[in-house]
């Protein structure tokens, strides 16, 4: 078989993302402070969009409405010689008023200036440093520092540090002690256990009740084992239950007092409003900068006759002409974004009414594909429209996907969401007896009475979701 090149001609159909596919996809993605961010950027890269502002945008409007101005418009550009519909993207084809709640006015704020945050290990280096410790033993604590993670445990055994540094172990030891007796409280500690005993020790309670649990005892006590503490510590099963509820008030990880980051804000892309008995939904954009086209560069391309006389111009004509087709496509873009997401938000209304008159026990199973069924979308758009976005109801503020559930079925055969369930087994658990709390095969039982199908193992997965102790870890003896 003789082996030769050869070309081949064939024809095939694909799906091509291109670059204006791309970016409708992401900016329907996004949340909207990001939103924000991209459309700012936006303005600087393509000189044909421009921000509207309302004082100016309410003036220039009624100029244009002037009959005078639109005669002499009439006059000086027919309209065989326009061919560009300036008016749907100059004033019209503008944003509409972002939503502003009547409550607020307009008041001017001061520019938050951030504030930088001091980590952990620069806390404890300064610390060490007022100590006036020698150079060697301060160069020693500045590498244990270094091996704390963020919870203030020491990370690297303390052989391990005294191979690498060269030091004796003993020496290693008393530094270490050394940065246990720093702020935060409890820093410097090997595991748990040593973590607890340092802040006891720093409240100058050595050999009391809880500390002697800790030293002596600390198996049982994580085990809950109260009533064997008791008949070795010869004491009452209630002065042990006391005693592990001053252990409950200790901080088992001190360093991410200074390390934790700052609070993250959520920041609603939707507010719902109950208005009589229907529910309005409002797109919370008002942060975003309202784009049309500038006027600017009307001149350039509705002068035909600049595009004959050199080249160069001809290129200016044609870079302006691509920075408006781009503008007209991100306008439009960010107008199917609008449209879009109040759709999805006015299907979810409709679905989850009960959530909205009644509360969470009433939250239905919902997916995205009956969504996206229900408005004639693709399951994907939906997908990214309740990605990393908010809503403001009555009830509260929720993430979109939060009213997306799966579902579990009754004994009526209606469907109940995974999240009510979840809600009820939480309930049931507040109200138990803390001396005998309910186990979840008799949370499954009583989930049974009330007419909900749900299995031993399926409780208990609902309860760790809930970060909610065993039963045996919940019982209380006093």
């Amino acid at each position: 078989m003789e082996m030769k090149p050869s070309l081949n001609l064939s024809m095939r159909t694909s799906l091509i993302m291109t670059p204006r596919l791309q970016q409708a996809l992401k900016l329907l993605q996004v949340p909207t402070l990001e939103l924000q961010q991209i459309l700012k950027q936006e303005m600087m890269q393509n000189p044909l969009l421009e921000e509207v502002d309302e004082v100016t945008d309410s003036e220039d409007l009624a100029k244009e409405d002037s009959p005078e101005e639109k005669a002499n418009e009439e006059a000086e550009d027919p309209a065989d010689e326009d061919p560009i519909d300036w008016s749907e993207y100059l004033q019209d084809g503008s944003f509409d008023r972002a939503y502003i709640p009547q409550s607020e006015t307009s008041v001017e704020f001061l520019e938050k200036v951030p504030v930088t945050r001091t980590t952990l290990a620069e806390s404890l280096i300064e610390q060490l440093h007022f100590l006036k410790l020698p150079v060697p033993t301060l160069q020693l604590g500045e590498f244990l520092v270094g091996s704390l993670d963020d919870r203030g445990w020491l990370a690297t055994p303390l052989a391990e540090i005294a191979e690498q540094t060269g030091r004796p172990l003993g020496e290693c030891e008393a530094v270490l002690r050394v940065i246990q007796a720093l702020e935060p409280v409890g820093v410097g500690a090997r595991d748990l256990r040593e973590c607890l005993l340092i802040q006891l020790d720093a409240r100058q309670l050595r050999e009391s009740l809880p500390w002697r649990m800790i030293h002596d005892h600390f198996d049982h006590l994580v085990n809950r084992r109260f009533p064997e503490i008791a008949r070795q510590l010869k004491c009452t099963p209630e002065a042990v239950q006391e005693a592990a509820d001053a252990i409950a008030t200790l901080n088992p990880k001190p360093g991410l007092q200074v390390s934790s980051e700052d609070p993250k804000y959520v920041v609603p892309d939707l507010v719902v409003e109950r208005v009589d008995d229907e529910f309005l939904v409002l797109l919370n954009d008002r942060h975003l900068p309202r784009l049309r086209i500038s006027a600017a560069y009307e001149s350039v391309l509705r002068d035909k006759k600049k595009s004959e006389c050199n080249d160069g111009e001809a290129k200016t004509r044609e870079y302006i002409q691509g920075k408006l087709n781009s503008a007209r496509w991100l306008i439009q873009t960010i107008e199917q974004r609008r449209r879009t997401m109040i759709k999805v938000m006015n299907c979810i209304i409709r679905e989850q009414r009960e959530f909205f008159d009644k509360g969470i026990a009433f939250l239905r199973p919902l997916t995205l594909q009956q969504v996206a069924r229900q408005i004639d979308m693709h399951e994907s758009t939906v997908s990214r429209v309740c990605s990393s976005k908010y809503v403001q109801t009555p009830r509260g503020v929720f993430e979109l996907k939060f009213f997306f559930s799966s579902g579990l079925q009754t004994e009526d055969g209606e469907d109940v969401s995974a999240r009510s369930a979840r809600d009820t087994i939480r309930t049931l658990i507040d109200e138990e007896s803390k001396q005998d709390p309910l186990s979840d095969q008799h949370i499954a039982e009583q989930l049974h009475a009330r007419g909900l199908k749900i299995a031993r193992r399926t409780v208990a997965k609902y309860r760790e979701q809930l970060n909610i102790l065993p039963a045996r870890f919940r019982r209380r003896v006093a």
